[in-house]
């Protein structure tokens, strides 16, 4: 199953609406007819990378730069204000993670910015969030912009997390980024999604990665990548053995960062991914890797 991202067309209309299905309610999910144009503008626009290869034979690393925004109502952790350390723990989480990628994500900077309006109504498509990224966001389409907030605004409640594909750079560069909710860290309180997997879901949407179970369906093309098994709905839990279409080849992939499983349950990329994290960053974000 696969997902492909556009350049510079805003004119194709690429919003992102909520998921409404499965415990992890991630808010990085297009309709199938916008993916579907998507995929053609990808098509033919994509841009070769220069290795196709999971990891270069050198051992090396592409390193992309990460500026993170922690936004806070208060001093206190229970307001937004993660330590340092958690942060550090995510980064380190998040490098092993993507491990077999040929990526390595670098921690550059860490700001704190006090706003209670920030901290509990940002979320896509407020004026907070516009505010806070207008405000906040540096570095060019290589450059990972990550925000921690609340995220229990009316729109959006429960929402652990959201980022911006490849494909929105271009026509709105100040929107960039990834927004997670602040207990969802290493050590945080957002149990089971504790243990830093929504920053390594979400990153997996920026660097052009869909949901396995896109469109819902035992039939279409869900992810637009050959090699994740076609499922049905979003996994939850640990469902070991779960096989919402028996009639495709393989069990659901309960285990893939793109799916919903809790966080412990999640623990790879195939490797149908990672060539597809390595064109669409070539061709929408220029790194080639």
């Amino acid at each position: 199953m696969r997902f492909y991202s556009v350049i510079s067309t805003l004119a194709l209309g690429l919003g992102v609406t909520l998921t409404v299905s499965g415990q992890r309610r991630c808010g990085s999910q297009l309709s199938v007819e916008r993916i579907t144009e998507a995929e053609a503008h990808f098509q033919a626009n994509k841009v070769e990378p220069s290795t196709l290869e999971v990891e270069s034979k050198s051992g090396g690393k592409t390193v992309l730069n990460v500026y993170w925004h922690v936004i806070t109502a208060g001093k206190s952790l229970k307001e937004g204000n993660v330590p340092d350390k958690q942060i550090k723990a995510n980064i380190a989480q998040t490098n092993k993670d993507y491990s077999k990628t040929g990526i390595q994500i670098k921690l550059v900077k860490i700001d704190r910015t006090f706003n209670k309006l920030w901290f509990n109504n940002a979320t896509q498509e407020t004026p907070e969030q516009d505010a806070m990224k207008k405000a906040l966001r540096k570095g060019g389409p290589a450059d990972i912009n990550v925000y921690t907030v609340r995220l229990e605004a009316e729109p959006a409640p429960h929402l652990l997390g959201y980022a911006t594909f490849p494909m929105d750079y271009a026509n709105n560069p100040q929107n960039d980024g990834i927004v997670i909710k602040y207990s969802t860290l290493p050590g945080g309180t957002e149990a089971p999604y504790n243990q830093g997997k929504t920053f390594t879901h979400e990153l997996g949407h920026w660097l052009g990665l869909y949901h396995p179970f896109e469109g819902e369906s035992c039939s279409g093309p869900g992810d637009y990548v050959d090699d994740t098994p076609q499922e049905k709905s979003s996994a939850s839990g640990c469902d070991y053995g779960r096989d919402t279409c028996p009639d495709q080849p393989g069990k659901d992939p309960i285990h893939n960062f793109m799916d919903y499983s809790d966080d412990v349950c999640l623990t790879e990329f195939t490797k149908g991914q990672i060539k597809r994290i390595k064109y669409k960053i070539r061709t929408y974000r220029g790194v080639n890797c």
